[in-house]
């Protein structure tokens, strides 16, 4: 590639940037910014996070594809959805603290609209079992007040939108085994030895 053409292509992402940056500043400023997005890398891959203004409503992890989430949004909260990493500045934060082993809770703000009726009832139980703590699906079925609904409570893990800050990893197999996870098992393994540790 000759330099000149370089020269451009730099000239053209620097200017591509400089513009999705007003982009965002204006879209805030318009409050016309519904669901900001950002990816973050972490140990267990690559983690999209997206947020309203009413706190963090979306984790997903790669083998979700991000574009099909961030479509998903669009449809059910907004079609207003714009890469915007500021406004996810502390969950990645609180993220790289988890990560360190410097953080056991989150305290950031949730949107749990992606959540309703059993699956919300999981959702809330879950955010109470404690870091380090495992409880077993028929467990966290009877602790929801319908001890018959394992496979429910299976489910509403599988849809639980805030993987990682809401610890759906948490919940095992009565034998003990981890059982399924959103990220796979291998980011469920590498959450629970984390918390192990």
């Amino acid at each position: 590639m000759s330099t000149n053409l370089f020269d451009e292509l730099q000239a053209d992402d620097e200017t591509l940037a400089r513009l999705h940056h007003r982009l965002e500043r204006d879209a805030a400023t318009d409050n016309l910014l519904d669901v900001a997005y950002r990816t973050v890398d972490s140990p267990v891959g690559t983690l999209l996070l997206a947020a309203t203004t009413a706190g963090l409503v979306r984790v997903a992890y790669d083998i979700e594809d991000h574009d099909a989430v961030l479509m998903t949004l669009a449809g059910s909260v907004s079609p207003r959805v714009l890469r915007a990493p500021a406004r996810l500045d502390g969950v990645v934060r609180q993220l790289d603290e988890y990560f360190g082993k410097r953080r056991t809770t989150f305290d950031v703000p949730v949107d749990l609209r992606l959540a309703q009726g059993f699956r919300r009832s999981v959702i809330d139980h879950l955010r109470g079992i404690d870091y380090g703590r495992r409880e077993s699906y028929a467990a966290v079925a009877a602790a929801v007040g319908n001890p018959r609904a394992v496979r429910a409570v299976g489910s509403a893990c599988a849809h639980n939108p805030l993987p990682v800050v809401i610890p759906c990893h948490r919940v095992v197999r009565s034998d003990g085994s981890a059982g399924q996870y959103v990220g796979g098992p291998a980011a469920k393994s590498a959450l629970l030895t984390l918390e192990a540790a």
